[in-house]
């Protein structure tokens, strides 16, 4: 399922979101996302290069620098960028589709939230499996067409996003695992599928007092099981063949 098609070009969406982009994303719904994000790839990560792409402004990259041994973040949106560079990060602007490293310079390069709004996917995650070196690996989070968020997504109104901006204001597309696995490079074997959102039918639940904490530890558990394929969000894990 495709989205509609952008009505503001991709920089100018996220440098408009930029502006508040942060405001609810410290607690509840979107700080247990970023936390399980964090931990489908803790492994990948820990004690490696590591590459952020699409990394906004560094809540993600902050964590993954916190136990990488090296943590560069890439982002198209300068307004994004500021606030990841006041938290001291390493970040250069650029495109998904076109990164400025040279072949082979990170041992993982990953990709939360970003992925969904490039309509070249296939050449984003080609340049993400260059500049990952031999036997590393790339993983890419995508919006799965077959979850309630999706359902939800499609009957519901537009919501707020940040800075006056909407969701349905730029390129949106929702995947089907196989879909996701046939936009992979040649060189790249998929080594595991994680799952995000999948106990969380209503984002609203994780504000409930006591139960939002045993939601998301109930979450976190579902998302390593053969249940992440029924998950908001797909994150798919590949290493590129040395």
């Amino acid at each position: 399922m495709s989205g509609p098609e952008s009505r503001m070009d991709p920089r100018s969406y996220y440098d408009v979101m930029a502006l508040d982009y942060e405001r609810e994303r410290h607690a509840g719904y979107h700080l247990h996302l970023d936390q399980a994000e964090v931990a489908s790839v803790l492994e990948y990560v820990r004690g490696r290069e590591v590459l952020e792409v699409g990394c906004g402004t560094g809540l993600i990259l902050a964590r993954l620098a916190s136990v990488a041994s090296r943590a560069v973040g890439v982002d198209l949106s300068p307004g994004m960028l500021a606030k990841a560079r006041e938290r001291g990060l390493d970040v250069a602007e650029a495109d998904a589709t076109s990164l400025p490293f040279a072949d082979a310079s990170f041992d993982t390069v990953v990709s939360f939230k970003v992925l969904p709004h490039v309509p070249d996917i296939r050449a984003a995650l080609v340049e993400m499996a260059r500049v990952v070196r031999p036997g590393g690996i790339v993983a890419a989070e995508f919006y799965n067409r077959n979850s309630l968020r999706t359902l939800v997504k499609r009957i519901k109104d537009p919501s707020p996003i940040g800075g006056g901006v909407h969701d349905t204001d730029v390129f949106t597309r929702y995947d089907s695992l196989s879909e996701a696995r046939s936009y992979l490079p040649p060189d790249c074997t998929v080594e595991a599928v994680r799952g995000v959102r999948v106990a969380i039918p209503v984002a609203a639940m994780m504000r409930i007092p006591l139960l939002g904490p045993v939601i998301a530890w109930q979450d976190r558990l579902l998302g390593r099981t053969p249940l992440a394929r029924l998950a908001g969000f797909l994150v798919v894990v590949a290493r590129k063949r040395g």
